[in-house]
């Protein structure tokens, strides 16, 4: 006890003679008055100089990071270490009030601006070299309202927190495969999920949305205010603004669910392909089946199979899965009664950074005969690099929205067919990409669009974006003119404004 007083005794005489402890959260030493290169959105090389960075930093409850600060590097890493990016300054954000001024800083410097949330972006498009990287990890939270089966989540909030939140009250909504997976990205490219069959994409569940648009005003985006904007952070992308905050609708689901996955040896794969072209589409809305084509490294053996959710009735669980395990005999058979956010955290990565990668992506129509030909003879293993195809099952609920209801405009797929590489980090990546790049060749005339959260650096062409959103891109382009006109938010399947 003594000890105590005279801890908080000497802290507090020492309180007296300091403007603010050095302990203290809110501490913060002054950034030096040197000048920082940028970059502006158009490539432009500029100056900043050390005034305005400080300020920025004094007037913000996180703190603005330069590249000599401790937790730079920290900060601007993402997921893929492909993209080794170094941002001429980073700003944490805590809340609205620091992403307004981080808007207004970038927008009043004209600098490129990227925005990170959980960092995967699958090209690279949440880190940039020389601009600004607004960093929402710090801005994160959920709240639920059981009652009235809701649930608001900040900005920076991974997408488990939301299934943790919501399944505590058998409510749920379609949140992603990944539970690290950050909800803003995930959310306004469309956000796929284990029972979006059943309940619709992300974007359908998604009742309103508190945007920062590029002039830095907050916004409340919903169907009756701003509902152009609501419109467009529906499937449009980052291109818009920040969303600081998102409520969704939720839906009663119990806890448990049939899942896992059921792998067969690669031989098979064209029996698994042939079944899942006329099951896939005649399966219940309850059962996602996930294709998964995966070929370790080193000369393992490899696998065709499926990741599997099933949110029905239990007792039916044994039927709708027969067309599965009839295929064959499985090499392994992992598929039963779980707890729906254990099935939604067992896709993490322990080590998300330990290895490099590299993703094509596309929507299918159909499993056709083609496809399964450019499958089964062009997907092969390889010594040094691990080999992943995937299709996310499409349909259901998903379908039946119609394609101009929201931005996203792909409700006629079967689903989103990725194609993807990773080997060791440091590793010369030039075999694998060319080896992808040219496999996708035979598979890309069976594709129509790309999923804009699954596209890589080569399909963010003006040309090729124009066509993904089909007859919505120029509604897009109406709301970028009205929400981002000098396309401050360009870093995205950007769909660059017109006035």
């Amino acid at each position: 006890m003594k000890r105590r007083k005279f801890l908080q005794s000497s802290a507090a005489a020492m309180g007296a003679t300091l403007p603010l402890p050095l302990w203290s959260p809110g501490f913060r030493f002054p950034h030096q008055d040197i000048d920082v290169d940028a970059v502006t959105g158009d490539g432009r090389e500029i100056t900043l100089g050390g005034a305005p960075i400080k300020e920025l930093d004094s007037r913000m409850r996180g703190r603005v990071l330069l590249a000599d600060n401790d937790g730079y590097d920290e900060a601007r890493r993402v997921l893929n270490p492909s993209f080794d990016k170094y941002p001429a300054l980073i700003a944490r954000v805590t809340g609205t009030a620091d992403v307004r001024l981080a808007v207004d800083f970038a927008r009043e410097h004209r600098l490129l601006t990227a925005v990170k949330c959980g960092g995967h972006s699958a090209s690279g498009k949440s880190t940039c070299d020389k601009g600004l990287l607004i960093d929402l990890s710090g801005f994160r939270g959920v709240r639920v309202d059981p009652s009235g089966r809701r649930a608001w989540v900040t900005g920076g909030s991974l997408l488990g927190r939301l299934d943790h939140e919501a399944m505590a009250y058998d409510l749920v909504t379609p949140m992603g495969t990944v539970s690290h997976t950050g909800v803003g990205g995930l959310v306004t490219g469309g956000g796929f999920g284990r029972v979006a069959r059943k309940f619709g994409l992300a974007i359908d569940n998604l009742t309103s949305a508190d945007v920062v648009t590029a002039d830095g005003e907050f916004r409340r985006a919903s169907p009756d205010r701003h509902p152009e904007l609501y419109w467009g952070i529906r499937g449009g992308g980052g291109n818009f603004g920040i969303v600081t905050s998102f409520e969704f609708q939720l839906h009663q689901m119990q806890r448990q669910v049939t899942g896992g996955a059921i792998f067969f040896p690669i031989e098979s794969a064209r029996d698994v392909l042939t079944m899942y072209a006329d099951y896939g589409r005649e399966a219940p809305d309850e059962l996602a089946l996930d294709l998964l084509v995966v070929l370790p490294p080193g000369g393992a053996p490899g696998m065709v199979g499926f990741g599997v959710c099933y949110c029905g009735d239990p007792s039916g669980a044994e039927s709708v899965l027969a067309p599965v395990r009839q295929v064959g005999t499985p090499m392994i058979d992992a598929i039963e009664p779980m707890d729906y956010v254990a099935l939604q955290r067992s896709g993490d990565t322990d080590d998300p950074r330990a290895r490099a990668s590299y993703l094509k992506s596309g929507f299918v129509p159909e499993v056709s005969s083609g496809l399964i030909t450019a499958i089964v003879d062009g997907v092969e293993g390889h010594p040094n690099r691990s080999t992943i195809m995937f299709i996310q099952h499409s349909g259901g609920a998903i379908g039946r929205v119609g394609a101009g209801d929201t931005a996203f405009p792909h409700r006629d797929a079967f689903g989103n067919l990725g194609l993807g590489v990773d080997w060791a980090f440091g590793d010369d990546p030039s075999e694998h990409v060319a080896w992808i790049k040219e496999v996708w060749t035979r598979i890309e005339p069976h594709t129509q669009g790309f999923y804009v959260n699954d596209g890589d650096p080569d399909a963010y062409e003006n040309d090729t974006v124009t066509n993904n959103y089909r007859t919505n891109y120029r509604r897009l382009v109406e709301v970028k003119n009205t929400y981002d006109p000098t396309n401050l938010f360009r870093l995205n399947a950007n769909v660059e404004p017109t006035v």
